[in-house]
């Protein structure tokens, strides 16, 4: 989905099939059928951005073999669906029983991370459309905190500066412009915006920015406006937005939230959670480390990192982190010029959901994501931006 921006620009309303794990190019392209051409067709659009996830395999058989990325391109044309961004985090097994831990590895101080960006980097400028000259990839934040030091830091460090040289490189043989953007994470060595600009600046090249998670932003308890308003002033290009919102309790003290938020701590994914106190910002890994005992204070709100649909907010006495993502769509598309072009809904916990909120058939999962993209909608020509055919 396409927006004109007042002020003259074209800001791209993406999903990300992540949702749809596929670790195969078949697999890509059987979501690119069973869900994504029919998400565009319940919206009654002609075009549909979606945030393509090609895990290592599937990547790699693209840039090596022309004649199949020839083909993916043929067919995301001919279902009317187009890429702009692609989501480089997770590497391989995002479809598995258990991911946790799995999706922060290979971190940026493993040669395979490089690789594989790369892979994705000639992938995309293969895949952007004929009149779009500009991609953006986003990627893990580094690495997860323990087991990073310095030696890993430098390492990773050198991967970012050789995938700046080789986005480079690419600009001048194709003619399209790629950026890769670090999406903070909580518990990761990039878990706010505030971590990322250290590193971003020391690399100093606009090749390299920052991806903004909202769900992300809202379990770390970040203010939009603050946080944005800091990368601005540290010149850290804001490569893409991912639009999402986390699980949020008001009073985790009382029994009845503790049960609710209970029903969310599921095996699949990991769930970071945190509460802002008056000594700082306290967390745990997972939320069922947090419902277990006095492992995280309760006094004040709690937020995990569970991405929940934009369109339906978990119900009482438990609720979303929408307005977190509504203050900072405002300031990402709502002024004068807008601080990034690339949105993308990411709301892959569809499965994960306690069993009487997921989907039961897939016609069921394509009206939730219509539901979510609609709702983005909404807001951006609320903001002023025009919805474009």
């Amino acid at each position: 989905m396409r927006f004109r921006h007042p002020d003259g620009s074209t800001v791209h309303l993406a999903y990300c099939t992540n949702v749809h794990p596929a670790e195969t190019l078949d697999g890509v392209l059987a979501q690119l059928r069973d869900h994504c051409e029919p998400v565009r067709r319940r919206l009654g659009r002609d075009r549909l951005g979606i945030g393509l996830w090609l895990a290592r395999d599937a990547a790699h058989a693209l840039v090596t073999d022309p004649a199949a990325l020839r083909g993916l391109r043929t067919e995301l044309e001919h279902r009317g669906l187009e890429v702009v961004t692609l989501n480089g985090f997770p590497y391989e097994g995002f479809g598995a029983e258990e991911v946790k831990y799995r999706v922060y590895q290979p971190d940026w101080a493993d040669p395979e991370r490089l690789a594989h960006t790369t892979d994705l980097a000639r992938v995309l400028a293969q895949l952007l459309p004929d009149d779009v000259t500009e991609g953006s990839i986003s990627t893990l934040p580094l690495a997860w905190r323990t087991a990073y030091d310095q030696e890993r830091a430098t390492a990773a460090h050198t991967a970012l500066t050789t995938l700046a040289e080789r986005l480079d490189a690419l600009h001048e043989l194709t003619g399209r412009s790629l950026r890769i953007g670090l999406e903070p994470e909580p518990g990761c060595t990039v878990e706010t915006t505030r971590d990322a600009l250290a590193p971003l600046t020391a690399i100093g090249h606009d090749r390299i920015g920052i991806c903004v998670d909202t769900c992300h932003l809202a379990t770390s308890f970040e203010d939009p406006h603050t946080a944005l308003d800091a990368l601005a002033q540290a010149r850290v290009p804001i490569v893409k937005s991912q639009l999402s919102a986390a699980l949020h309790a008001e009073h985790p003290h009382l029994p009845e939230v503790r049960a609710a938020l209970a029903a969310f701590d599921e095996p699949r994914f990991l769930h970071q959670t945190r509460t802002l106190t008056a000594a700082g910002l306290r967390g745990t890994d997972d939320l069922g480390e947090a419902l277990a005992g006095d492992a995280l204070p309760d006094a004040s709100p709690w937020r995990a990192h569970f991405h929940v649909p934009l369109h339906a907010a978990p119900a009482a006495p438990l609720t979303s982190t929408l307005p977190v993502l509504r203050a900072a769509l405002a300031r990402l598309v709502g002024g004068p010029h807008p601080l990034t072009h690339h949105l993308e809904v990411e709301t892959y916990t569809w499965q994960a959901l306690p069993p009487e909120l997921r989907p039961r058939a897939r016609a069921q999962l394509v009206d939730g994501i219509a539901a979510e993209l609609t709702l983005a909608r909404d807001l951006l020509t609320d903001l002023g931006l025009k919805e474009l055919p």
